[in-house]
């Protein structure tokens, strides 16, 4: 058990709101993460801060290119917010974890670019 993280990507047709797609939609992967705990919780504040209810863990939150620019600039700036839970490890942000997130930004703007939507999830 432990921090399960997803990057989705989805036709922009079957995005819902920013915190819910269609769940028939056809959806990539195009990253995943184990216990990486600060970018959840970076997550869990954009998930609350898009209007996102209840407890953040199976639920989406859509990433839009401002969002991304606004990571990026965190994670450039070793300013993920320190998160903590039950299952989540304790797995510091490193140069390794930082070149993969920003992979993933790069990964993220490419399907954007592409005329998808991109959506954060996360199982606990």
């Amino acid at each position: 058990m432990g921090l399960d993280m997803y990057a989705w990507s989805v036709d922009e047709n079957d995005v819902i709101s920013e915190t819910k797609f269609n769940e028939e939609s056809d959806k990539v992967e195009i990253f995943r993460w184990r216990k990486h705990h600060n970018l959840h919780g970076w997550m869990e504040k954009l998930y609350y801060d898009k209007n996102g209810e209840g407890e953040f863990n199976c639920v989406p939150v859509r990433l839009r290119v401002s969002d991304l620019v606004e990571l990026q600039s965190a994670i450039l700036a070793h300013s993920l917010p320190e998160t903590n839970g039950f299952f989540f490890g304790n797995n510091p942000p490193d140069e390794d974890s930082d070149e993969q997130d920003l992979l993933f930004i790069a990964k993220a703007l490419s399907e954007i670019n592409r005329g998808r939507a991109v959506f954060y999830d996360s199982w606990w």
